[in-house]
């Protein structure tokens, strides 16, 4: 087993190196933890490279505001990675993507629908699929229906 996970790194490594070390997808699903949500609202991290280079796509008009907050992004990413990811910024105007790659605020619904929620499903014995089953049941009851 060890001669597979060397064989195994040593053809995972320029695929790894090349992405960054993961930590540009690591990056992408923890933005809105990582710069909080006000600047996740207006930014994008598109990636991060070998020379420590932070790529990030921000809204227009908020570029210069940003520039001016550059130090303390570069000092959150790199405090949660617990080294020196990025060393500066590199700030391309333009609009954020969506899709999958960006996960959208989920409406919220009212508190009395949610406990209603709560209750139907207080009676599964598993707690993850009960977890599971309320997350389903709010996410139905925030998705806007057509009228018509």
């Amino acid at each position: 087993m060890r001669a597979v996970g060397v064989a195994a790194s040593r053809l995972a490594a320029p695929i790894v190196a090349k992405s960054g070390g993961g930590v540009g997808a690591r990056l992408k699903a923890a933005w809105p933890e990582i710069v909080g949500v006000e600047l996740a609202r207006v930014t994008w991290p598109e990636s991060v490279s070998s020379a420590g280079i932070l790529r990030l796509r921000v809204l227009p008009g908020e570029a210069l505001a940003l520039q001016h907050r550059g130090p303390v992004v570069v000092e959150r990413v790199n405090a949660y990675f617990g080294r020196a990811v990025a060393s500066r910024l590199a700030i391309v105007q333009g609009p954020l993507p969506s899709g999958p790659t960006r996960r959208p605020q989920r409406p919220t619904i009212p508190a009395a629908e949610a406990d209603a929620i709560d209750r139907q499903v207080a009676g599964v014995g598993d707690s993850g699929l009960r977890a599971a089953l309320a997350e389903l049941g709010r996410a139905i009851a925030a998705t806007p229906r057509d009228e018509g």
